[in-house]
């Protein structure tokens, strides 16, 4: 799919990954959402794309189902959705101080596998009616996975669920939407220079980025963004995940 023109929703789009799709989404010519709770955050990433910002709970589904109605009627409907959005706290199924409290995994799994879910089937909804393009293509879903889905380290287990759903959705979704030509696929990252590591001592930055086989280092948000533009450009990629790691296997722990 050409990406000049087209509707645009990316969630987490206020920092790290999406953040990096959001713009190199609108470098291509894409009319971007930036979809995120952290509405002063989403508002600066789209201030800075000539983009709208939208404050959206992607878990909820009235709120989620508002905030797609709001970018369709600004840029027309969604024909790119990009999931970047979740949380990644880290606790041991049995702790120090007992099982891990069972709302804190409802949490992770709430917000990065149901919020996937969620965001998806409303855009695809929005997707199917479309004129189809010559190619009969209407649309590309692209979640985010992550290495974990297939090597979660110890204090892992809800992340790693999280992920590991998202990566098992990717084919069936794809299989049902493909006769109305529309594409899904994710990425399951391995470690990257998000916010969140950045904030880590120099030191500790540099020992998890020497884990790397090649590049010895931590990948770069902006590598994900020219992997999300890849996959929207390639009409033949469908149904995969596809690792972005340098070759990284995690240990685990």
């Amino acid at each position: 799919m050409e990406i000049k023109g087209q509707a645009a929703i990316v969630t987490g789009g206020a920092s790290g990954l999406g953040a990096a799709t959001a713009r190199a989404l609108a470098a291509s010519g894409a009319k971007v959402a930036v979809f995120d709770l952290n509405e002063k955050g989403a508002a600066d990433v789209a201030a800075g794309i000539k983009g709208i910002a939208v404050a959206c709970d992607i878990a909820n589904a009235e709120g989620a189902k508002a905030a797609v109605e709001t970018a369709s009627t600004v840029h027309g409907p969604a024909r790119i959705l990009v999931n970047c959005a979740g949380i990644g706290p880290a606790k041991r199924i049995v702790g120090r101080d007992g099982p891990m409290p069972l709302e804190d995994y409802e949490k992770v799994i709430r917000i990065n596998l149901i919020g996937s879910f969620n965001m998806m089937r409303l855009a695809a909804a929005a997707m199917q009616p479309l004129q189809p393009f010559a190619d009969g293509e209407r649309g590309v879903i692209v979640s985010t996975a992550s290495v974990a889905a297939f090597e979660g380290q110890i204090g892992q287990a809800a992340y790693a669920s999280s992920k590991g759903g998202i990566a098992a959705l990717t084919l069936p979704a794809a299989r049902e939407f493909a006769q109305f030509g529309v594409r899904v696929l994710a990425i399951a990252p391995g470690i990257f220079g998000t916010p969140m590591l950045r904030a880590l001592p120099q030191e500790a930055q540099d020992s998890l980025g020497a884990s790397v086989p090649f590049p010895k280092r931590l990948g770069e948000p902006r590598e994900f963004a020219a992997l999300v533009l890849h996959c929207i450009h390639n009409s033949y990629l469908n149904g995969e995940v596809i690792r972005l790691d340098g070759a990284l296997r995690m240990a685990p722990r």
